[in-house]
């Protein structure tokens, strides 16, 4: 069973945000694969499979700063007691990436992003894989927190939808050639 869980804010007033940059990119495999989204417990899941491997596409609705509790959960329904590298990934937004860029990492802190703060509070553990999709820094003088939360448009947002569209292919490979080979395919810059 693979878990891809994309990170954002429920509610239409956050759907356009560079926040949900993690939602759009489950959003997009699932129209690919023609799943559907359903809520159950505190996510909205959509079950399939790739590439002859059973997963779960996952948006949790508990607002992002709580999104551990959701993650906890779709780990304990799907039997898994501890969390393999090769199971969860959690695809989130980055600041410190140019904006359209991907980079997976196989492990590591929050790196500031309340998000993977609560997921690594909640699961003890740091050790699981995660797809970061570039948002760019603020401009100097505005807050983080306001230009993560706030709508995307112009030629940010064509460069996030190209992200999104790599980020997809991204996660088809992950599926179905693991975790190294999706890394060095992936983590170069766009111009390669």
């Amino acid at each position: 069973m693979r878990l891809i869980v994309g990170l954002g804010n429920p509610g239409p007033a956050y759907a356009k945000t560079r926040h949900n940059v993690g939602f759009w990119v489950v959003d997009a495999l699932a129209e690919e694969r023609r799943l559907h989204f359903r809520r159950h417990g505190l996510s909205h899941r959509a079950p399939g499979s790739l590439a002859g491997q059973d997963l779960t596409l996952a948006k949790p609705q508990t607002f992002m700063n709580r999104s551990g509790l959701a993650v906890g959960e779709l780990l304990s329904d799907a039997g898994l007691d501890a969390v393999d590298p090769g199971d969860l990934i959690v695809v989130h937004d980055d600041l410190d990436l140019d904006v359209g860029r991907i980079r997976f990492k196989a492990r590591g802190g929050a790196g500031g992003h309340n998000g993977m703060l609560s997921i690594i509070d909640v699961l003890r553990t740091d050790r699981f894989a995660r797809l970061k999709i570039g948002v760019g820094r603020p401009p100097i003088g505005m807050d983080p927190a306001e230009y993560v939360l706030h709508p995307v448009s112009g030629e940010d947002r064509a460069l996030l939808n190209e992200g999104v569209e790599r980020a997809v292919d991204a996660l088809r490979c992950w599926i179905s050639e693991g975790l190294p080979t999706a890394m060095n395919r992936f983590n170069r810059p766009l111009a390669e």
